[in-house]
């Protein structure tokens, strides 16, 4: 009821928003992380203010930088300090916000994303061409055959294009299995626990450029020299960037999708709007920033989404192929040194623990917590046990097996520990020694 509520509120702003032209307007109360990918931008420039405007932005500026300065060694603002420089924050973000200006000759092929942010505020975010429409606006094709209806305002006679008005929809969830047999993680969710590894594995091979070169050289000597092992790496060089077959919670809004977007936003910045340009622009670079663009770019073919195979894909990937995939992927995660921790994941209720079965449950605590803590908690049912639960891994550092980073050398070293003998001479010495921990006269001698 909520959802459609809030999706009748958006439906209102998108019908204001289409008198401004656009072809298409596509609404959902949250979009998935990467849903602007293969669409192109189109440039907007923002309202000059007015004399007034920019007074009033030059006071805002001069007074928060005065409180800013008087309060600087403070232990804690007063009340009323802290609520004007939030009343100035507020103020200031609003001119960052203020309408732009587009090319009526783009608006008509482009169209507008409209959805809530972070912060339960409307977003709108104008500007975006699909490739079917990204065709010359000279093109005298282009508007052919367009439903159009006349605009009150317009001279008589004259239409524009309607504005196509669609709701995104999103991925339906899986019922939940409250079985209380211990069961294989769900496929669905282990997608979507690989789906935030793979996004932080990118996030981290964007930041060691020498990773991020020997990963793609890997690539392109698999391919050249070994004819049929290319199309078992994670490394999807095309340059493909994969998506994701399902969006976990809070992907979009993750840590390391906020460092990935404000990395390719910062390299956006430094590259020339036309591609005619772009070869002495990067010519131009040094040694150290080619390999860092390079790294950037390679970061977006990383592939180490775990998929069931030859059940939802119509056979697209093997089970050997993803298996193949995953097993590079840890190799690319130990050397990157990958902390899933460190790149902002924790166990909460939306993303593991009200997805699983209770006894699932109470083994992350057991082995985050210790045996007493879970105990805490098997009596409860599994909704209260799952928020418990929550609070009691909070800071543990405890992950799920998908997305821990497991050393290949340690389950060989350990069972090697277990089976192997001691060499005669070893076990001698052992001997001597735990016989020696047993009598009383060989200890008064040590002492």
């Amino acid at each position: 009821m909520l959802d459609r509520l809030v999706t009748e509120e958006l439906k209102a702003e998108a019908e204001a928003i289409a008198a401004e032209g656009w072809k298409w307007i596509s609404l959902a109360v949250e979009f998935p992380y990467g849903h602007t990918g293969g669409l192109r931008e189109i440039e907007g420039k923002p309202l000059d203010l007015s004399p007034e405007e920019q007074a009033a932005l030059d006071a805002l500026n001069a007074e928060q930088a005065k409180l800013e300065s008087d309060y600087q060694d403070a232990d804690e603002l007063p009340d009323e300090i802290d609520q004007r420089l939030g009343e100035i924050e507020a103020a200031l973000v609003a001119f960052e916000d203020r309408s732009m200006i587009y090319d009526s000759a783009e608006i008509v092929r482009a169209g507008v994303f409209v959805s809530i942010d972070s912060e339960g505020r409307l977003s709108v975010d104008r500007g975006y061409v699909r490739p079917e429409d990204d065709v010359p606006a000279a093109d005298p094709d282009v508007g052919q055959g367009a439903d159009t209806q006349s605009i009150e305002g317009k001279a008589a006679g004259a239409s524009v294009q309607r504005t196509v008005i669609a709701v995104a929809c999103g991925a339906a969830d899986l019922e939940e299995n409250d079985e209380d047999a211990t069961k294989p993680l769900p496929d669905r969710l282990i997608t979507e626990l690989t789906a935030h590894r793979t996004l932080a594995l990118r996030d981290a091979l964007a930041e060691n450029p020498a990773i991020a070169f020997q990963a793609v050289l890997h690539n392109f000597v698999l391919t050249a020299f070994y004819r049929f092992a290319s199309s078992g790496s994670c490394l999807e060089i095309g340059l493909r960037t994969p998506t994701f077959p399902a969006q976990a919670p809070g992907l979009r809004e993750s840590a390391s999708a906020k460092a990935v977007e404000a990395r390719h936003e910062s390299w956006k910045a430094r590259l020339p709007n036309s591609e005619n340009d772009l070869w002495d622009s990067l010519t131009a670079l040094d040694g150290a920033g080619q390999a860092s663009l390079f790294a950037h770019c390679a970061s977006f073919a990383v592939n180490a989404v775990c998929e069931p195979a030859n059940r939802y894909n119509q056979g697209r990937v093997s089970a050997h192929g993803v298996r193949t995939r995953l097993d590079q992927a840890d190799v690319l995660a130990r050397a990157v040194g990958l902390d899933m921790v460190q790149a902002g994941w924790k166990p909460s209720v939306d993303n593991y623990l009200g997805r699983v079965t209770k006894p699932r449950i109470l083994e992350a605590v057991r082995e985050a917590r210790g045996e007493s803590s879970a105990q805490l908690i098997d009596h409860l049912k599994k909704a209260d046990m799952a928020k418990d639960a929550e609070r009691l891994l909070d800071g543990s550092g405890w992950l799920p097996e998908p997305l821990r980073l497991v050393d290949p050398n340690a389950a060989s070293v350990e069972q090697e520990s277990e089976t192997d003998p001691l060499p005669e001479f070893l076990a001698n010495e052992e001997d001597q020694e735990n016989a020696g921990e047993d009598d009383p006269q060989q200890l008064d001698a040590a002492e």
